[in-house]
């Protein structure tokens, strides 16, 4: 089981930050304390996982990269999910789920394949077709707004743990108490300021200021952080 620290001030609560922002730099000063970053890379989940990404690279001057992951959209209901698909092919369930809804192997394909439709034009968008960075030897620091199920970075965590990564550090701002579970069994270290245990969990009740973000605010970031780039902070 891996480590967890959180901030025992924003357990169980909710609007705690103000946005993705402000949640990156908490997040920054937490790594700061916990982690060692000589030879560490960040990777960060788009969309929301890019402005967090963006300003833990800045303050931490941490080499930051996208790793694309997508969920498995359940078919009547695309806003929730019953697991997800990684760049790579790795693909995750959420067994219980699939059994309870009934789904035929059939459906679980048709959904997997059009995640990596949605991954292959996110990799042809956000990272130009670029190669994955080198990751081996190194310490992975994977960042996403928030985690509700665990699904989605647990298929993630799995392909850049293939990668080679010596060390696997899981940070997000915002997480229930379901997926630090789900996680805690697969990764080194989870960074989580704020943990919540109520069964009805979204990532959006910890931001007081929340939309959800379009390609366009994406690429900007990227933009913007690519211009400030120095030897030891590339994009």
């Amino acid at each position: 089981m891996s480590r967890v620290v959180d901030d025992p001030g924003l357990r169980e609560r909710v609007q705690v930050f103000e946005d993705r922002f402000h949640a990156g730099r908490v997040l920054a000063e937490m790594l700061r304390e916990h982690v060692p970053l000589k030879n560490s890379i960040l990777l960060a989940v788009p969309a929301g996982g890019v402005p967090v990404g963006y300003e833990v690279s800045t303050r931490l001057s941490l080499q930051m990269d996208l790793i694309i992951v997508r969920k498995l959209q359940i078919p009547w209901d695309p806003e929730a999910g019953f697991g997800a698909i990684s760049w790579d092919g790795e693909l995750v369930l959420n067994e219980e789920l699939v059994r309870r809804l009934e789904l035929t192997q059939n459906t679980i394909q048709e959904s997997a394949e059009r995640a990596m439709e949605s991954i292959r034009a996110r990799i042809k968008g956000f990272r130009r077709d670029k190669p994955m960075p080198k990751i081996r030897g190194k310490v992975a620091i994977l960042v996403d707004d928030g985690l509700a199920s665990g699904y989605t970075m647990l298929a993630a965590a799995r392909s850049v743990k293939k990668m080679g990564a010596r060390r696997m550090v899981v940070a997000v701002p915002t997480a229930s108490m379901s997926a630090i579970k789900l996680l805690s069994r697969e990764v080194d270290l989870i960074i989580c300021p704020n943990i919540r245990s109520s069964p009805i969990f979204a990532v959006a009740d910890a931001y007081r200021s929340w939309r959800d973000l379009t390609d366009e605010d994406v690429l900007a970031l990227l933009e913007k952080l690519h211009n400030q780039k120095s030897p030891s902070r590339k994009i």
